[in-house]
């Protein structure tokens, strides 16, 4: 019997398009954060990441995970389904501790960055490599993304679902009396993916930084134009 790994042809083929975004900024990456266990989590949680991923990908964004199980991983597969481009931003420093070590899986991911800075480091520099951040199902690290992602006004979606980390998150806004119009909660992947990569757009039109040329600039901030 043969032991060779049966593969979905959408996995390994070309991404299709790219959702430029304007002035030469480059790509909407969508980072997907969630449970890498998701046993409580509910029945449908794997089919709505993976219905997250494959919106991502339709929208011509990339996705950003971070290269572990669980939700984020049916999300990264979601999006291949759709030929879509993936990258993932592991917590080891090396291949062979992302495998050996942390035990995470290469599979639906083009790209991974190995920050080398534990998990906690990972999810600082994931959620600041991507424009707008979906959080599905999670745990305490889903948490720490959130929290690293509100701090730093990116364009949040939270997937409503069978799950509790969405009233969670939704009493801890409230309690702190910090609302924010850069939170959506949706029950919806496509309305939710949808109106995050506009919110994507919308935000790097107004607060990205401009600078008039990189030969220019110095730390004393000489030279140097703001957009805030």
């Amino acid at each position: 019997m043969s032991s060779k790994r049966i593969v979905h042809p959408n996995h390994v083929a070309i991404p299709r398009n790219f959702c430029r975004l304007p002035g030469g900024y480059g790509v909407v990456k969508i980072c997907v954060s969630g449970a890498a266990e998701t046993g409580y989590c509910g029945l449908d949680a794997f089919e709505k990441a993976k219905e997250i991923g494959r919106e991502i990908a339709r929208s011509g964004a990339i996705i950003t995970t971070g290269a572990t199980t669980g939700f984020p991983l049916y999300s990264a597969m979601g999006a291949k389904d759709e030929c879509g481009f993936s990258i993932g931003f592991s917590p080891a420093a090396t291949e062979r501790e992302h495998r050996e070590v942390y035990k995470l899986p290469l599979d639906y991911m083009d790209v991974i960055v190995y920050t080398g800075f534990g998990y906690t480091g990972r999810d600082l520099l994931l959620v600041r490599s991507s424009d707008a951040v979906v959080i599905g199902c999670g745990r305490i690290g889903t948490l720490n993304e959130f929290s690293i992602a509100f701090e730093d006004q990116r364009p949040l979606g939270i997937l409503e679902g069978e799950w509790k980390t969405d009233e969670i998150l939704r009493s801890v806004i409230e309690s702190a009396h910090r609302p924010s119009k850069k939170v959506i909660f949706d029950s919806d992947p496509k309305a939710l993916v949808e109106r995050l990569v506009e919110m994507a757009f919308k935000d790097k039109e107004v607060t990205n930084l401009v600078f008039n040329t990189p030969d220019k600039w110095d730390v004393t901030g000489k030279n140097a134009e703001y957009i805030l």
